[in-house]
């Protein structure tokens, strides 16, 4: 029998997808938010796409104030973003 693959749901486009091939942001115990790579840390974690439509309509569209019911600041969309495309370049 085969291994099912986990599935996640873009909170931006509202898209299924395997877990390993999206971004995990998430927000700490301390209230931090941040990308979590390797998706392990601990606290609330949501889904984004890994690609540039879903990253840029992320910060259009405010969908991390929706999802932590909280006040997302503009450098915590801008981090987020930076860092996933300085990912992508290693």
């Amino acid at each position: 029998m085969e291994k099912r693959k986990p599935v996640r749901t873009c909170i931006v486009c509202r898209a299924n997808g395997d877990k390993a091939k999206m971004i995990r942001i998430v927000r700490t115990n301390s209230g931090e938010i941040d990308v979590d790579f390797n998706q392990r840390k601990e606290g609330r974690g949501c889904y984004v796409c890994d690609n540039d439509k879903c990253l840029l309509a992320l910060k259009k569209s405010r969908a991390l104030n929706r999802t932590y019911k909280e006040n997302v600041g503009e450098e915590v969309y801008d981090r987020i973003v930076k860092a996933t495309n300085q990912l992508r370049k290693n």
